[in-house]
């Protein structure tokens, strides 16, 4: 059962107790919902439901991002080749070592690793190995893409690049690179596994030789098929969850992501743009750095692959530690920058900007309607905002009128009155239950709401039944409200399960390096916004039963059930949303009104578990998910009873 305070158990004893002694045995009424199709309370926003992503929880890196080889151009850690060993196979002795003596001219690769082989010989190979992120994922009839930058020291120098396993006894893949001379020069390869490979992740990738020398590598790069065949692209498994989602927009490059810890560590989107020998990377704020192959145009050709429009995030003068930049002169740079940013995003190739698209391989404008100006201002105690936002919305519509602008907060004498506002909510389960009817009494006179940033936080690394619970609760009132709320973005939205890849627990979607899954979070937002007409309609409900919630300073009463009902207009079909926390079933009377006819058969989908801490995981991806069914007996007045702690969506067609 779904925990309740021990209080609701005495009260409900002594109620009964209170009964049995006067003689009553009559039953509480059953709960019944009214549905007025005829009356429209809100037009659902086209946009309302997508995701928010920003590089934690090792989301590009070792995550969405496709490339495998961990520090690739060796500058993750000042002393050392972090995640690189030599491999001296059969008594060889070999010996790796960072180098910035031997830069690659034209690029910004300026720090290399240097392989002594001087005792290599045939037999005997010396090479470099790179762990990746947990491993290399080895699956079978699979080809890989793999490049680097290498020189010798003068002699001709042939290499293997293999795929192996970590103790180098099984070569899962290999080719041959048959002359490296004392030059830089790029190398590329295909490494492609055989019919009978078992997928494994305890896997290595090495560059070997069995000629004595000295040789330097750069930019190791190592690629699985991507999603949509793009190269330097993203994972196809979990592009594939995201494109089931339905999302209608992406919300990039994220919060902290956006801001870095500093103002020289926010996010430099002209360093993130252009081939990966000009891109540096940058440090995160999470521990790691970020390699910045996700760049400004990957983040936008994520949004095309998915058919998705993207929310542009600007940096506006405030970082995470508290560091910013005071509006006027000092922050003309930053709104200049932003310009230049929208322009790269949506200029035509004539424009500076459109032109550096252009030339990365994009032509063609992105469509853009939303510019977010900065990320969690509310933080900074200069309360500089204002001003802040008031610098960037000028020069926002000035050159670009039509663009919506996005505040992150709206303290009182904000100059100019925002398009949205971006409100983040992390709570827990009876929280988002608790304070679902928020946006009921939203002022509707002004500016509409972005919920950038809410999740139900219990459990970890994915969250469980419980929170989707939560979250299910915290949508019906979001999308009720959704001519207030036009636009939703669960966070965060990846995380890596293995031991030191998570950061921030309670995600969305969990994955090691060869599988991924979507927690039951997940499945309550696809269920959302895959049965989703665009009118909201009027649902009343009577003797809905309440629990306890031990909230200070006075207990609070919470519903046990949730509701939403929209339609969509074509069809007539509606889609009836209905959330059940109790830890019983409860059977529900409906009456419909504003249509002449309902169909007698309809669909049911419903997400639940016997726990409500159950939840998803590598080992038991598809533990819960939403099961579908046909079921009969409607009409304008029916009766159907929901399960104990789940998530339920009716969909019924009417005339």
């Amino acid at each position: 059962m779904r925990p309740v305070p021990a209080f609701f158990f005495v009260a409900t004893a002594a109620l009964a107790v209170e009964s049995f002694a006067l003689g009553q045995t009559t039953p509480a009424p059953p709960p019944v919902l009214t549905i007025d199709a005829g009356r429209v309370t809100a037009r659902v926003s086209p946009t309302l439901y997508g995701l928010m992503t920003e590089e934690i929880n090792y989301s590009y890196e070792g995550g969405l991002y496709g490339e495998l080889i961990r520090n690739r151009i060796f500058r993750d850690d000042a002393r050392e080749a972090s995640h690189w060993s030599v491999v001296h196979d059969r008594n060889g002795i070999g010996a790796i070592s960072l180098d910035e003596s031997q830069p690659i001219p034209g690029t910004v690769l300026t720090k290399c690793v240097k392989l002594d082989a001087s005792q290599a010989s045939t037999g005997h190979r010396i090479g470099v190995a790179n762990d990746g992120y947990w491993g290399i994922p080895v699956k079978p009839k699979t080809s890989y893409q793999a490049s680097f930058y290498a020189k010798g020291d003068g002699s001709n120098s042939p290499l293997t690049v293999s795929v192996e396993s970590n103790d180098g006894a099984k070569v899962f893949a290999k080719a041959q690179v048959p002359e490296i001379n004392g030059q830089w020069r790029k190398y590329t390869t295909v490494l492609t596994t055989g019919d009978d490979v078992a997928p494994t992740a305890s896997a290595r990738f090495v560059i070997s030789t069995e000629k004595p020398g000295r040789l330097w590598f750069n930019l190791v790069s190592l690629f699985p098929p991507t999603y949509n065949n793009r190269p330097n692209g993203n994972r196809m498994d979990i592009m594939q969850l995201l494109a089931d989602m339905k999302p209608a927009f992406l919300r990039l490059p994220g919060g902290n992501f956006l801001e870095g810890d500093t103002v020289a560590e926010r996010f430099p989107w002209k360093k993130t743009i252009g081939p990966l020998e000009q891109r540096p990377g940058h440090r995160g704020c999470w521990g790691y750095g970020a390699s910045d192959g996700m760049g400004l145009l990957e983040f936008m050709e994520w949004c095309e692959d998915l058919g998705i429009q993207p929310v542009l995030a600007v940096y506006a003068g405030y970082s995470l530690k508290g560091e910013h930049v005071d509006p006027g002169a000092g922050l003309q740079p930053f709104v200049d920058d932003a310009l230049d940013e929208i322009e790269y995003v949506t200029g035509g190739p004539s424009t500076k900007w459109g032109f550096e698209r252009a030339k990365d391989g994009h032509p063609a404008p992105f469509r853009l309607a939303y510019v977010e100006i900065g990320n969690e201002d509310q933080f900074d105690r200069s309360h500089s905002y204002n001003r802040r936002f008031a610098q960037f919305y000028e020069a926002i519509k000035k050159k670009y009128p039509g663009l919506l602008c996005i505040a992150t907060t709206c303290e009182k004498g904000i100059p100019w009155k925002p398009d949205v506002i971006d409100e983040h909510y992390y709570r827990n389960a009876w929280e988002m239950e608790g304070d679902a009817t928020h946006y009921d009494a939203y002022d509707r006179k002004g500016p509409k709401v972005f919920v950038g940033e809410w999740a139900t936080r219990e459990g970890e690394p994915t969250t469980n039944l419980n929170a989707a619970l939560g979250d299910a609760a915290w949508m019906t009132g979001m999308e009720r409200n959704s001519d207030v709320v036009v636009l939703a973005s669960y966070a965060p939205l990846f995380v890596n399960v293995n031991k030191g890849g998570m950061q921030w627990g309670s995600n969305l979607i969990g994955y090691d390096a060869l599988n991924s899954y979507g927690s039951p979070s997940y499945y309550a937002q696809k269920m959302f916004n895959t049965y989703l007409g665009d009118s909201v309609i009027s649902v009343t409900g009577v003797n809905i039963p309440t629990q306890a919630w031990q909230r200070p300073p006075a207990p609070k009463q919470v519903p046990t059930l949730f509701f939403v009902a929209t339609r969509a207009s074509g069809s007539g079909t509606i889609y009836l949303k209905v959330v059940n926390t109790a830890g019983f079933a409860q059977s529900v009377q409906f009456h419909l009104n504003g249509v002449r006819h309902v169909a007698p058969d309809g669909l049911s989908v419903v997400l639940t578990s016997a726990h409500p801490g159950d939840t998803n995981s590598i080992t038991e991806p598809t533990k819960i998910m939403p099961v579908t069914s046909k079921i009969s007996g409607l009409g304008t007045s029916f009766t159907h009873a929901f399960a104990p702690d789940s998530v339920n969506v009716l969909q019924l067609e009417t005339q």
